[in-house]
């Protein structure tokens, strides 16, 4: 009898315990509980990210992937840089057989805006367009346009003709391209960039070595026309190869807002080193757009003084790849200071040189000094910030950059023109160079706090 209610106590115990535990299953989560939760997922998540963030920093430094970018970035190199450093080739031949009573400074303004100015300019936004992930795309259209332009320039009579094919098409695409690999490397490459830089730079110094070769002597075996065609085509095989290997290692930054960040110029270091490049482009190229008309009207013989463009840019094999090596181990700035005042130098120089022998010799100095600063512009700046915006940085510098190089060439030119000489034309590109000189001094103090250490 008495079993019977203790079973019944002990049934509805049972069934007490299990109402709690399916109280307890079903009942919803404290506010605490999922402030807490949430905590803790964000941690898991901010761990997880910087984890990818330090794995994507460690950089290859070489390997058969990474030197292959670097390959494809000197082949793009030639086909871009290297090709528009032959503008001084195409000046004296548009002077003397096309565009015949157009003043030289007229003539410069194709050669400012496809050499220097557009070739620059994109960057602002090309490099916004690289750090979000473009980079396939924006290469074969640009690598399109620059094969057509090439075929279309063999079709110009006129200034105007030239000044939209060969300064603007050619000179924009350029920019893309450009653009586009100058950033590539530092994905790559941290503690060798230098030399990785210099490697990409070589690329244009055998363009420019070539190049101008290949134009006088296909004129004058083929004509004007087919000599053109035919650099299409070379035009072709090199962006062809370098549409294959160039890629970018990091994955794309999620970016919004403007295509330029301005805070970028809060750094002084930043805003000196635009400085810099600005003041310098508007003489760095003075020598080498004119040499060989200041040594033809020196009485050099023309057909050595062709070869002056050519001789300048060969040496500046050794200024880039020399560069690169010591800014691994000295630091960029610290390398191309005193070498852009040497170059400085040597365009005082220039005008003064009036034998063979002279104008050989500043070709060769000058080359080297000048492949310097050029292959190691956008070291320093890709040292001033993060790797996932470097495109942004490179991309805002090289458009300040434009703004003296658009303006250089024509200037020296008017001074040519209005003094029928080049000395004051060497003062006002020397002059410019050294002022750049003082700004990169005054970048190396706002890095360092002084004037020693690595930078």
């Amino acid at each position: 009898m008495s079993a019977a209610p203790e079973e019944k106590s002990n049934h509805s115990s049972a069934s007490s315990t299990i109402d709690d535990e399916r109280e307890a299953t079903v009942r919803p989560p404290s506010v605490e509980e999922i402030e807490k939760t949430s905590v803790d997922q964000e941690k898991h998540t901010l761990a997880g990210a910087e984890a990818i963030s330090a794995r994507s920093e460690e950089h290859p430094d070489g390997g058969l992937r990474a030197w292959l970018v670097v390959a494809g970035c000197a082949a793009g190199s030639c086909a871009t840089f290297g090709f528009v450093n032959a503008w001084g080739v195409f000046q004296a031949y548009y002077e003397e057989q096309v565009l015949v009573g157009t003043s030289p400074s007229t003539v410069a303004w194709i050669g400012s805006v496809q050499q220097y100015a557009l070739i620059f300019l994109p960057g602002l936004v090309i490099g916004r367009i690289f750090d979000m992930g473009w980079t396939k795309v924006p290469l074969g259209i640009a690598s399109g346009v620059i094969v057509t332009a090439a075929f279309l320039i063999a079709e110009c009579t006129k200034f105007w003709h030239f000044l939209l094919c060969q300064g603007f098409a050619l000179g924009l695409a350029c920019g893309v391209v450009f653009g586009m690999i100058m950033g590539c490397p530092a994905h790559w490459f941290k503690r060798r960039l230098g030399i990785a830089l210099g490697v990409m730079a070589v690329g244009s110094s055998i363009g420019g070595t070539c190049f101008p070769i290949a134009v006088r002597n296909l004129v004058q075996q083929v004509g004007f026309k087919w000599a053109m065609r035919t650099l299409g085509f070379i035009e072709l095989a090199l962006l062809s190869f370098a549409l294959l290997t160039v890629r970018r290692r990091l994955p794309p930054k999620k970016l919004t807002g403007p295509f330029f960040d301005l805070t970028a110029f809060k750094m002084p270091a930043y805003s000196l080193y635009c400085a810099a490049s600005f003041t310098a482009f508007l003489g760095i190229y003075t020598v080498l757009t004119y040499i060989d008309v200041s040594a033809a009207s020196s009485g050099i013989d023309p057909d050595l003084s062709f070869y002056l463009l050519s001789i300048a840019n060969a040496c500046s094999t050794i200024g880039r790849l020399s560069g690169g090596l010591l800014a691994d181990r000295l630091g960029p700035l610290t390398v191309i200071t005193p070498i852009t005042a040497v170059a400085g130098v040597l365009t005082y120089a220039w005008p003064y040189a009036k034998n063979t022998g002279g104008y050989v010799a500043i070709a060769v100095l000058y080359g080297t000094a000048s492949g310097v600063y050029v292959s190691l512009l956008p070291a320093p700046v890709v040292r001033m910030g993060k790797t996932h915006d470097v495109g942004v940085r490179v991309g805002m510098s090289m458009t300040i950059t434009a703004m003296g190089i658009l303006a250089g060439p024509p200037i020296s030119g008017a001074i040519n023109d209005d003094t029928g000489g080049f000395k004051y034309t060497g003062v006002f590109g020397g002059t410019a160079i050294l002022v750049a000189c003082c700004f990169l001094l005054a970048t190396r103090f706002a890095i360092l706090g002084g004037w020693r250490g690595k930078c």
